[in-house]
C-alpha cells in the first residue's frame, strides 16, 4: 500500500470520525446539560473525578502500551501472536482494578453517605466496567489497524448516547439511588461498546461475499480468541518488549494527563463540590479537543506509523514517503495552530456565556468563567502537542522511547509538585496553569525530535507553526472587539444583549476564517485534496 493511499485512508478516517463525533457529541451535550440540573456538585465531583479516575487509570495501565505497540508497523505480521498479546490486557485489567479498588476504598477519603450514597458499590462497578471494556481490545486494535473508518466512532458514540439516556432516565425517576445510577450506566456503556465490536466482526466474518475479508488476517470469529500459533510461540517477543517500553511511558503519561485528578484525589486540595465544578468546566473546555484533535491524532498516528520506518534516519528511507510525511505534518501543525488560536481568542470573551447556558449560575458564577478562559489557552497547547507527539511516537525507535521515558519521569514529578503549589496559591486555576507548563515542555521535546529527524533532509515541516502577519493581526483585532463586546453586552443585560454579543462574535469569526482562507492557501489545498476525498471511495465502514 503506497503512502498516498495510506494518507487518503487516514484522512477519511479523521474526517468521517470528526463529522460523526460532532453529531453524536451534540446529542450527548444536550443530555448532559439536562442531567446537570438535577445533580449536586458533590455527586458530580465523586463521579467525574474520583470514580472516573479509577476507571481511566485501570484502562490506561492495562491497555495503552499494548495499543501503541500493536498498532506500530504494517498489517503484515503474525496476527495470531498480536491478538494473543492483546488478550493479556484482560488479566492485567483485573489486577489493576482490584489493586486500585482497594486503594479507593481503604486509603482515600470516603464521601459523606448522606450526601453521596453507595460509594463502595460505585467503586466495585466502575472497576468491573473497565475489565468488561478490555474484552473488546483485540477487536478494537484489529479495526484500527485496518482503518475501519466508521466502526470506532459509531460504537463509542452510540454507547455514550445510550449511557446518557439511561442516566437521564434514572436521575429523573430514581434520584435517591445516588451512585447506583452512574455505576449502572457506566457498566451499561462498556457492555454496549464491546457488543458493538463483537457483533460487527461476527456479522462481517459470517459474510463470505464481503470484500473486507480479503484484507483481514482472520476468517472466523474464533480466530480472534487466544490460541497457539503454528511456530509454537504464543506472542511476538519483539512486540512484547516494545509494549514494556510503552508501558513505562504510559504510566508516566497517565500521571501527566490526569495529574490534576490525582492531586485532587490523594491530596484533598479541593472539596468534592469544587472538584465537581472544575471537572464540568474541564470537560466543557476539552470538548473541542475530543471532537477535533483526538480523531486527527489517532488517525494520523496510524498514517505515520505505516509510512515511516521506526527508528530509521529520514535520509535512509524511501524519500517519497518521507516527503509525504513532512507535508502532512506541516499541514497538521498549521491546522492545529489555527484551531487552537481560534478557540483561545474567542473562548476568552464567550466563556461566561457558554457556562451560563450550559449549567446556569452554578457554573457561570464564581471561578467557572476564569477556569474556562484559562482552559482555552491550554487547548491551544493541547492541539499542537497532539500533532507533534503522534509523529514523534510513530517515528521513535525503542531506545528513543526509553530515553524519552526518563524525561517524562522528571516532568511527571515536577508537574505534580507544581500542581499542588499553584493550587494552594490560586485555587483550581492552578491545575490548568500546571497543565500548560507540562504541555509546553512536551511540545518542546517533540519539536526537538522533529527538527533533528528532518535536519539532514530538504523538508521543513515545522514551518507549519508560522502564520502570516495579516492573519495574526486579524486574530488580535477580533480578540479586542469581542472582549469589549463582552463588557457591554454580557451577561447581565438580558437575552437581546446576549444575542448581540453572539452576533459580534460570529462576524469576527467569519472575518478571521476568511483571512485564513486567503492567506493559508497551502493548508486549504491540503484540506481540499485529503479531507475532501469523494465519498464514493469510502468503502470501509
Amino acid at each position: 500500500m503506497g503512502s498516498q493511499e495510506v494518507l487518503g485512508q487516514a484522512a477519511r478516517l479523521a474526517s468521517s470520525g470528526l463529522f460523526l463525533q460532532v453529531l453524536f457529541r451534540l446529542i450527548t451535550f444536550v443530555l448532559n446539560a439536562f442531567i446537570l440540573r438535577f445533580l449536586s456538585k458533590e455527586i458530580v465531583g465523586v463521579v467525574n473525578v474520583r470514580l472516573t479516575l479509577l476507571y481511566s487509570t485501570t484502562l490506561f495501565l492495562a491497555r495503552e502500551a499494548f495499543r501503541r505497540a500493536c498498532l506500530s508497523g504494517g498489517t503484515q505480521r503474525d496476527w495470531s501472536q498480536t491478538l494473543n498479546l492483546l488478550w493479556l490486557t484482560v488479566p492485567l485489567g483485573v489486577f489493576w482494578s482490584l489493586f486500585l479498588g482497594w486503594i479507593w476504598l481503604q486509603l482515600l477519603e470516603v464521601p459523606d453517605p448522606n450526601v453521596v450514597p453507595h460509594y463502595a458499590t460505585g467503586v466495585v462497578l466502575f472497576g468491573l466496567s473497565a475489565v468488561v471494556e478490555l474484552l473488546g481490545e483485540p477487536f478494537w486494535v484489529l479495526a484500527q489497524a485496518h482503518m475501519f473508518v466508521k466502526l470506532k466512532v459509531i460504537a463509542e458514540s452510540l454507547s455514550v448516547i445510550l449511557k446518557s439516556v439511561l442516566t437521564a432516565f434514572l436521575v429523573l425517576w430514581l434520584p435517591h439511588w445516588g451512585l447506583y445510577i452512574f455505576s449502572l450506566a457506566q457498566l451499561f456503556y462498556t457492555t454496549v461498546l464491546v457488543l458493538c465490536y463483537v457483533i460487527y466482526f461476527t456479522k462481517l466474518l459470517g459474510s463470505p461475499e464481503s470484500t473486507k475479508l480479503q484484507t483481514l488476517p482472520v476468517s472466523r470469529i474464533t480466530d480472534l480468541l487466544p490460541n497457539i500459533t503454528r511456530n509454537g510461540a504464543f506472542i511476538n517477543w519483539k512486540e512484547a518488549k516494545l509494549t514494556w517500553s510503552f508501558f513505562k511511558q504510559s504510566f508516566l503519561k497517565q500521571i501527566l494527563t490526569e495529574g490534576e485528578r490525582y492531586v485532587m484525589t490523594f491530596l484533598n486540595v479541593l472539596n468534592f463540590g469544587d472538584q465537581g465544578v472544575y471537572d464540568i468546566v474541564n470537560n466543557l473546555g476539552s470538548l473541542v479537543a475530543r471532537l477535533i484533535f483526538q480523531p486527527i491524532e489517532e488517525s494520523f498516528y496510524i498514517f505515520f506509523a505505516k509510512v515511516l520506518e521506526r527508528g530509521k534516519d529520514a535520509t535512509l528511507q524511501k524519500q517519497e514517503d518521507v516527503a509525504v510525511a513532512a507535508a502532512v505534518l506541516e499541514s497538521l501543525l498549521k491546522l492545529a495552530l489555527l484551531a487552537g488560536l481560534t478557540i483561545t481568542v474567542f473562548g476568552f470573551a464567550y466563556s461566561q456565556l457558554a457556562l451560563d447556558i450550559y449549567g446556569g449560575t452554578m457554573l457561570s458564577s464564581g471561578s467557572g468563567p476564569v477556569l474556562l478562559r484559562s482552559y482555552c489557552l491550554y487547548v491551544l497547547l493541547l492541539a499542537i502537542n497532539g500533532v507533534t507527539e503522534c509523529f514523534t511516537f510513530a517515528a521513535m525507535s525503542k531506545e528513543e522511547v526509553d530515553r524519552y521515558n526518563f524525561v517524562m519521569l522528571a516532568l511527571s514529578s515536577s508537574f505534580l509538585v507544581l500542581s499542588y503549589l499553584l493550587t494552594c496559591w490560586c485555587g483550581s486555576v492552578g491545575f490548568i496553569l500546571a497543565n500548560c507548563f507540562n504541555m509546553g515542555i512536551r511540545i518542546t521535546q517533540s519539536l526537538c525530535f522533529i527538527h533533528c529527524y528532518y535536519r539532514r533532509s530538504p523538508h521543513r515541516p515545522l514551518a507549519g507553526l508560522h502564520l502570516s502577519p495579516v492573519l495574526l493581526g486579524t486574530f488580535a483585532l477580533s480578540g479586542g472587539v469581542t472582549a469589549v463586546s463582552e463588557v457591554f453586552l454580557c451577561c447581565e443585560q438580558g437575552w437581546p444583549a446576549r444575542l448581540a454579543h453572539t452576533a459580534v462574535g460570529a462576524f469576527c469569526l467569519g472575518a478571521t476564517l476568511g483571512t485564513a482562507f486567503l492567506t493559508e492557501t497551502k493548508l486549504i489545498h491540503f484540506l481540499r485534496t485529503q479531507l475532501g476525498v469523494p465519498r464514493c471511495t469510502d468503502k470501509m465502514t
